[in-house]
């Protein structure tokens, strides 16, 4: 997975259709006008997550917004109808965006390489489900690993377990395991120690409210951020509250590309502005008139924009010697002018 200097920008759907795929054809829709380029699903049952069971550990956050619910009444609503991928894939990919899931199982990889999904994603919790990144990383595919719980232990494996497959593409997205995100909990700094530690491309996964951490991460370097999208948050939805809607998603493309055009690439080619530029640097020109034999001094000669005449370094050594032809005022110094 190659884009250069071009940051992917991912549209999560989620949740956000609300259990209807007419909903979820216009997310899909919605993302490729406002400048998303890719829209990812998350392909799972309740039954592939989780137990349906009522004990305290299976509830979800007491203190998040899910609230009072089981982690399997939860996921039950969230879930993307495994019937439907292929329909959304179709969709997708006719309107120019790439399509790709996160699997939660070993049924979900196989799942979707009948689809060709092209790019793996795994979520957040399961960084840790080594025999899933194993199965993942078999299949080749560019993989996105999520690391919102994750130990630097835990990523270390992940990645181990990634290479020992053969597979090298790899993007570790910077994820904070909060819904939304609060902005002094992003750390974003970190994308750059993923990027020495672990010599791998970074990006985000994005929970905050607006588009300052996108922006942000772009600015560090980012080669992906993935945003959760919704057409309009009042439908309501398990993610409705941190999820960004066309109109703000499309001036965080905006900016994105913006971030793009600033960092522009690492050299020391001088730009065409820059080139132009150089007509205003300093050179040697003629300030008072010579006649031929006189003898240069910082009086007749000078350091001076613009840039067309003799480099200034040459001054010193200049200094002392005499023309061999009558120069007059602003005439550009040349060694060629020296007896």
């Amino acid at each position: 997975m190659n884009m250069d200097n071009h940051v992917m920008i991912v549209a999560e759907m989620s949740g956000n259709h609300n259990g209807s795929i007419d909903k979820a054809i216009e997310i899909i829709k919605s993302a490729k006008k406002v400048g998303a380029d890719a829209i990812k699903l998350q392909t799972y049952t309740a039954d592939t997550l989780t137990l349906d069971c009522r004990k305290p550990e299976f509830m979800t956050n007491p203190n998040g917004i899910w609230a009072g619910q089981t982690a399997y009444s939860l996921y039950q609503k969230a879930y993307t109808p495994w019937e439907w991928h292929k329909e959304l894939f179709r969709i997708a990919r006719e309107e120019g965006l790439i399509c790709f899931s996160s699997p939660f199982d070993k049924t979900a990889v196989d799942f979707l390489e009948e689809l060709g999904n092209p790019i793996y994603k795994i979520a957040s919790p399961e960084i840790t489900d080594i025999p899933l990144i194993e199965y993942v990383a078999s299949k080749h595919k560019p993989i996105v690993l999520s690391t919102g719980i994750a130990t630097k232990e835990d990523i270390q494996l992940a990645l181990d377990t990634c290479r020992a497959q053969g597979n090298e593409d790899i993007t570790l997205l910077k994820c904070t395991t909060a819904y939304p995100t609060p902005l002094e909990e992003c750390n974003l700094q970190t994308m750059q120690l993923y990027r020495e530690t672990f010599g791998v491309k970074v990006g985000l996964s994005d929970h905050t409210i607006g588009d300052i951490a996108p922006i942000i991460a772009a600015s560090l370097g980012a080669t992906m951020i993935e945003k959760h999208f919704i057409v309009d948050r009042s439908n309501g939805g398990p993610d409705a509250s941190f999820s960004i809607e066309p109109t703000e998603f499309a001036k965080m493309v905006e900016s994105v590309r913006n971030v793009e055009k600033v960092l522009g690439i690492s050299s020391f080619k001088l730009s065409k502005a820059s080139e132009a530029g150089r007509r205003d640097a300093r050179s040697l020109y003629i300030c008072k008139d010579m006649k031929a034999g006189d003898i240069i001094t910082e009086q007749n000669v000078r350091s001076v924009r613009p840039g067309y005449g003799l480099s200034p370094k040459y001054l010193p050594e200049i200094i002392g010697k005499r023309v061999n032809r009558d120069l007059k005022k602003g005439e550009r110094m040349m060694l060629k002018y020296i007896e």
